[in-house]
Parts: C-alpha cells; sequence; structure tokens
C-alpha cells in the first residue's frame, strides 16, 4: 500500500480511496509503552503536566503525531521519486489513513499484574453510563447527536473486516443487531423519563454483546461535558504502595474469598485441561509467551505468576486448615507463598473491577478478549485477531490531522460521517 500511494502521488495523482480503505493505514505501532525506551523521556519527567496525568495520555499522543509524521515521509517519498510532478496527499485522503497498532501476549500480564488500575478503568466506564442513563430528560441535541452517531456507525461497521473464524461471526451478529437497533431507535419515545437507561435494558435483553457494546459507545459519546472529568480517576499511583493487612482475621478472609473468588473455588483444579497452559517469557525475546505445559516440557519450572484463579484456589485450600480466629498475619509466617495472592485478594475485596474472573491457564482461554478490553479504552476500532494470541486494531482514523484540528471538529470525528469518494 505504501507503494502504491507513493507511486499515485509521483505521478501526479491521488490514490484510490477503496485501496486505502482496503488496510486503513501506512504504518503500524508495536505494543505502545515507549516512555523511557530508544531516547524517548521517562514518564515521570512529564507527569505532573495535566494533559498527561490520565494513564496513556502521552502515548496517544505520540501515536497521534505519528500518524501526521506518516503523511509528511510520504509525501517527501513521492517528491524525492518526481520532484516535478508530485503533489500532496489531499486532506479528504489522509484523514482516512489511521495508525495501526499489532498487540500481542505481553499486554495480558499487564492486566493481569495491575488489578487496581483495571479496576479504575473499567470503573470509570461504567460510572460514566450510569451517569447518562441516570438523566431523566436528555438535552435534544444530544438525543440528536446520538441519533447521528447511530446512523455514522454503519460505515465504521460496513469497513470492519476479519478473517478470524470468531470475529467473523461476531461481525455477522453485529450487522444482523444493528437493522434491528436502527429499527428499535426509529420508533423510539425519547420523550420518555430516563429514555437512556430504558435503550440499554432493551439492548440488554435484545442484542448481543457487540451491539451492546456499540450502543454503549455511542451513548457516552455526546456527553464529554459530563463524563470527562472521569479521565483524572484512572490512574493508580499507589500500584506499589499495597501493604497487606495483616491483622485481617482468617474468617473474614474466608468469607470474603467465597464471595469475590466463587468462579474460581468452583474450578476442578484436578483437572488437566483446567492448568493445561502456562505463562513464561522467551529467552529469545524476553517476551511472555504462553504454552502447553504437557507438550513443551519443562516450562512449568519457568512459569510466571499470572494464574490468581489457581492460586486463589491453593491459598483458600490452606487458609481452611487454620482456626478462623486467628490473623491473616499468622498464616503468612508459615505460609509466605501465599503472599501475593493474599494482596491481590485485598485489592480485589474493595475494588469490584479489578479482577479478570475466568482461569487464565485453561485450555480454553483466549488471551485477545484480554487485549481487546484494554485497546478499547485507547479508542481502538476494526478489532482484526490474527490468531487467539495477537491482534491490529487500527486507531485515530477520520481525525483531523494537526494543521486542521480546531475547536469545532476535535471532539466530532469518533464515527467517520461518510465514505470519502
Amino acid at each position: 500500500l505504501w507503494d502504491y500511494v507513493v507511486d499515485c502521488l509521483s505521478k501526479g495523482k491521488q490514490p484510490d480511496i477503496q485501496e486505502i480503505e482496503k488496510v486503513g493505514y501506512l504504518m503500524r505501532t508495536t505494543a505502545v509503552y515507549g516512555s523511557g525506551k530508544f531516547g524517548a523521556i521517562d514518564y515521570k519527567e512529564i507527569s505532573e503536566r495535566s494533559e498527561f496525568a490520565a494513564p496513556f495520555q502521552a502515548e496517544m499522543l505520540t501515536v497521534y503525531m505519528i500518524r501526521a509524521f506518516v503523511v509528511d515521509l510520504l509525501q517527501h517519498a513521492a517528491k524525492i521519486k518526481n520532484p516535478s510532478k508530485f503533489v500532496n496527499l489531499e486532506p479528504r485522503v489522509s484523514k482516512m489513513l489511521g495508525v495501526g497498532n499489532s498487540t500481542g501476549l505481553g499486554m495480558a500480564p499487564f492486566l493481569i499484574n495491575h488489578p487496581q488500575l483495571l479496576n479504575n478503568w473499567i470503573n470509570a466506564k461504567e460510572t460514566a453510563l450510569a451517569r447518562i442513563r441516570s438523566l431523566k430528560a436528555p438535552k435534544q441535541k444530544c438525543v440528536d447527536l446520538f441519533k447521528n452517531y447511530i446512523k455514522r456507525s454503519n460505515y465504521l461497521i460496513e469497513s470492519w473486516h476479519s478473517q478470524h473464524e470468531l470475529q467473523i461471526a461476531k461481525l455477522n451478529e453485529l450487522r444482523r443487531d444493528k437493522i434491528t437497533l436502527d429499527h428499535h431507535i426509529g420508533k423510539f419515545n425519547f420523550k420518555r423519563p430516563y429514555p437512556f437507561d430504558a435503550l440499554y435494558k432493551w439492548a440488554e435483553e435484545t442484542l448481543g454483546e457487540e451491539a451492546q457494546e456499540l450502543l454503549v459507545s455511542i451513548i457516552l459519546e455526546p456527553y464529554g461535558d459530563l463524563i470527562d472529568n472521569l479521565s483524572s480517576e484512572m490512574s493508580d499511583n499507589n500500584q506499589f504502595k499495597n501493604k497487606i493487612n495483616g491483622s485481617m482475621l482468617i474468617s473474614d478472609f474466608l468469607n470474603k474469598t467465597e464471595q469475590h473468588y466463587d468462579f474460581a473455588l468452583k474450578i476442578n483444579w484436578d483437572n488437566s485441561e483446567n492448568n493445561q497452559l502456562a505463562w513464561y517469557i522467551s529467552e529469545e525475546k524476553l517476551e511472555p509467551r504462553l504454552g502447553d505445559r504437557y507438550k513443551e516440557n519443562g516450562i512449568g519450572s519457568y512459569e510466571q505468576p499470572l494464574q490468581p484463579s489457581r492460586d486463589v484456589a491453593k491459598m483458600y485450600a490452606d487458609l481452611l486448615k487454620w482456626q478462623r480466629n486467628k490473623c491473616i498475619a499468622e498464616f503468612l509466617m508459615k505460609h509466605p507463598e501465599h503472599r501475593h495472592i493474599i494482596r491481590r485478594c485485598q485489592i480485589v475485596f474493595t475494588s469490584p473491577y479489578a479482577e479478570i474472573k475466568d482461569n487464565t491457564i485453561s485450555r480454553d482461554v483466549i488471551p485477545i478478549d484480554l487485549l481487546r478490553a484494554k485497546l478499547s479504552f485507547f479508542g481502538a476500532f476494526h478489532f482484526d485477531p490474527r490468531s487467539d494470541r495477537w491482534v491490529r486494531i487500527n486507531m485515530f482514523k477520520g481525525a483531523p490531522m494537526p494543521d486542521t484540528l480546531n475547536e469545532e471538529n476535535c471532539d466530532n470525528w469518533t464515527y467517520p460521517e461518510q465514505k470519502s469518494n
């Protein structure tokens, strides 16, 4: 695609939009965690700036600027190829270019190892949704904008393609559900009390998960003034300061474990399928890997602590052997191997969205679900799994370029109005 676009510009013509749409971007980033790498400044040096306070704001700004750099580089290459005839990329075309991203298993351990951060992110989303559902009589301009986004979202859905069988099935369901959603909104009475709450409840009972999440995203979109301040609550500045409460009684700890980890305690851990996979770090690239402990001889001895459900079950079994009036500190004096999971549990006890309620080492685990959960907070779309362990996405497609960015267009580009011709 790069060669095609450069060739077109060097000949004095614009590239075919349909060719651009097949890929959607001309440059792809790897994982967006570049602070302190390759000469980049450490995040701590800029973390006190208000615009970078929310998680990953510095990285997302970098991605946005890379997008502009790609266009400059593209035009430079075309000029070098044919100085007398080249033309610049028209704004209508450059606007349709996003930045690609490939994300693999490295992101999954991040989510598992940062339970409080995960809680804060999900809690921000749920709080935002709750605020809008609690509006008894939304302003008409917000309702009109919501309807407009619903209509405009058709283009993103139509241009979303995948070769992964699981995602193909989800996309087919989404397209069917979108027809149902459009029909329902066409006759829906937004003058009724709490209309967005009613719409959300209808979607829960009627639509699949893809369409439900689409609706939630569009419900949030018109209400930046009501929910944008939640970004200040998404950081976790105490991730290394979570101390174990050793005075907690074992009886209390057991009760809370049964309440918050009932899913983990119900798993039969003697079943080999529930222990089949192991997380380890590859020697070659020093990156997380997920292997079959029964087929890849010896990887179990290199296993990383990324299976909280199993660790909870082991800790719980040992706790049951202790007197209920003893405290956690006494237990840990005899069982220091459980310190990490005790600390995690105490975070989860007060943070309802902190835990991944699944078995992360099951034969049937699908890691891309973890990746998508986090990438969605970056505004990523066109989620395209390349296997069950890595995924491609697109960011900033349809966004104004820096030279055209202004107060009017900075917040109204998420759903492109129509396909460019």
